[in-house]
């Protein structure tokens, strides 16, 4: 039943009771309508966010579905793997020039360098560094004793040609023709570095 003015009256209440009456009625009435109003639009909202989420897990299954995990995993082992590689050339080429200067070091030096480090491989790829020099040499010790002995350059002094002896005596009592003597092939009996010796001790007869 609806509450109107001529119900109230019927109940027998004054003009100023069934206006407050009719006031207070039509303020309930339009509160509940603004409470409706309010849950329609929040009902909607909420439907519209439920659709929202329903779409972004559907997105991620998808994703899921299409391999996504596995090509991360992937693309972060190539990108581990890349860093490991980098990682083991620098390691690989500090090792190589510490040998490099160890084997000069010890008298290997230009091409019998070179053969040295191709055939000390599998030596440098062993080694164990501390800092920027080889911690233990004596893998490559064992290679330069054996191996590699003959690639290790000496120098060796030549004496006179016995061809024709020089002068007995020493150098200090030559003459300048003993010092620039010949062989029958024309070549000087004395080597340079006695040749050099002599003139120094017999400056004298350079006018020197």
């Amino acid at each position: 039943m609806a509450l109107t003015r001529r119900l109230l009256k019927g109940m027998g209440l004054t003009e100023e009771q069934v206006d407050t009456i009719i006031d207070a009625h039509t303020e309930t009435v339009d509160g509940l309508k603004e409470d409706l109003k309010q849950a329609k639009k929040d009902a909607e909202e909420a439907a519209d966010l439920r659709k929202q989420l329903k779409t972004a897990q559907d997105d991620l299954k998808a994703a899921q579905d299409d391999g996504w995990k596995d090509k991360h995993d992937k693309v972060k082992k190539e990108l581990d793997d890349l860093r490991a590689d980098i990682s083991n050339k620098e390691a690989r080429a500090a090792k190589e020039k510490a040998v490099r200067a160890y084997y000069e070091s010890k008298n290997i030096t230009g091409d019998n360098l070179e053969l040295a480090m191709r055939g000390s491989r599998d030596e440098v790829a062993a080694l164990e560094m501390d800092g920027d020099k080889p911690k233990d040499t004596k893998a490559l010790d064992d290679l330069i004793a054996g191996p590699f002995a003959k690639l290790v350059f000496t120098t060796q002094t030549k004496g006179a040609r016995t061809e024709t002896p020089p002068p007995t005596g020493g150098s200090g009592n030559l003459t300048k023709a003993d010092i620039y003597k010949r062989d029958d092939k024309g070549r000087y009996v004395l080597s340079t570095a006695e040749r050099q010796k002599a003139i120094a001790e017999n400056h004298e007869q350079f006018g020197i």
